[in-house]
């Protein structure tokens, strides 16, 4: 979150720019009409700007942009992939969707990927390792990236949650081989749909831009209609209201990090001390993007009891456990089939985690009284339930 919370008259201006300027949607063609104006262009230019890196591509969805740095690493059926037991379903899907066999790791404290079982899950059949940056917390890159370089294998970050976020002076996206971003509804800047692809490898970016636009290379020799292509592909390309609506968002994405990083220590401060709680391990917390705060108390049924608790006090919860269902493989009985004993039994470790794990949102436009509001809230549930 919270993009969405931001929405106003800079966008629409943006959107309405593009009718007074010729009314062009597409993001290719017909430079005169749109008076050489490439909103989708330019969006990619200043992502590429802000985070650091010399090429990204903007396509429809961050599921898509996973799936096109997949195909661009040589993914094939067949192949392993190696992602966590805690990402939206997104992650696996793109994986799937290649063919590729998920594997998949514990994650520990931090509730991201775990180094420790990483290492475990490699084999001779790995091809991707994908860390997911989960509420836009660091996962522990410098463990990751070192059994990724001993094997020699690339890293895609899933930084779809993570954008802004940074690891010990980087931004989170630009650490690996490539990573992505996502830009949905519920991102820290949004166009209600997209996805960016962010790397500083040429042949990434050109193979993952190809595919994405039916083979189009963009040959500046040849025009559209007669382009030249080397491989087949497939449409997930933007509009310029998107890229529009991208570029007004950008100008707001260091005052959303700004807020909610300040509005999380708050509440975060409030709760310190409280007995029976056990906050989310942060490898840098500097970094963290401040999505949502995230703590443990002593057993699932606590957790659920005092989820219920909140959300009666008119306080909601971000995914744990609210929305469990779609961001643990423990529960994806439809696509892990072949496992004799109950999903959640296969990753006891990340099961122990996420069942006692409840997460608060992190809002922007918090006012103090809400933050205040809140802490005694979630005090005094806690109070009851524990």
């Amino acid at each position: 979150m919270p993009g969405w919370e931001l929405i106003g008259q800079e966008e629409k201006a943006a959107v309405d720019e593009i009718f007074d300027k010729g009314g062009v949607l597409y993001r290719y063609g017909l430079d005169a009409k749109r008076q050489n104006i490439f909103r989708v262009d330019e969006f990619e230019k200043q992502i590429a700007q802000k985070v650091g890196v010399n090429h990204t591509l903007f396509v429809n969805t961050g599921t898509a942009a996973l799936k096109l740095v997949l195909i661009a690493l040589g993914v094939k059926s067949g192949d392993e992939v190696i992602t966590q037991s805690f990402t939206f379903i997104a992650t696996v899907e793109a994986i799937l969707e290649l063919g590729a066999v998920p594997v998949i790791t514990e994650i520990d404290k931090s509730l991201n990927m775990d180094p420790k079982d990483l290492a475990k899950k490699i084999t001779k059949k790995t091809k991707v390792i994908i860390p997911v940056h989960m509420a836009g917390v660091p996962a522990k890159m410098d463990e990751i990236l070192k059994i990724a370089k001993d094997k020699n294998i690339p890293v895609l970050e899933d930084s779809a949650q993570a954008l802004g976020a940074t690891y010990k002076g980087k931004f989170l996206g630009t650490i690996g081989n490539a990573g992505i971003y996502s830009t949905d509804i519920g991102k820290v800047i949004t166009t209600g749909e997209g996805g960016l692809v962010v790397t500083n490898d040429k042949a990434i970016y050109l193979k993952a831009r190809e595919y994405s636009d039916h083979g189009h290379e963009q040959n500046p020799k040849f025009p559209r209609g007669e382009d030249t292509r080397t491989i087949w592909g497939f449409n997930y390309k933007v509009t310029e209201m998107q890229g529009a609506v991208g570029l007004a968002q950008l100008k707001k994405l260091d005052y959303v990090l700004e807020m909610q990083r300040k509005n999380k220590k708050r509440i975060k401060d409030g709760l310190k001390g409280i007995k029976n709680i056990e906050f989310r391990e942060l490898p840098d917390e500097g970094g963290d993007a401040a999505d949502t705060l995230i703590f443990f108390v002593e057993t699932k049924e606590k957790a659920l009891k005092l989820a219920q608790s909140l959300k009666e006090k008119g306080l909601g919860t971000k995914n744990l456990p609210d929305a469990i269902n779609w961001h643990y493989a423990g529960t994806w009985s439809h696509i892990f089939k072949g496992y004799k004993k109950n999903l959640e039994e296969v990753w006891s470790q990340s099961t122990n985690l996420l069942r006692r794990a409840i997460a608060l949102p992190i809002m922007v436009n918090m006012t103090d009284e809400r933050i205040n509001e809140i802490v005694e809230k979630v005090k005094v549930a806690i109070k009851e339930v524990l």
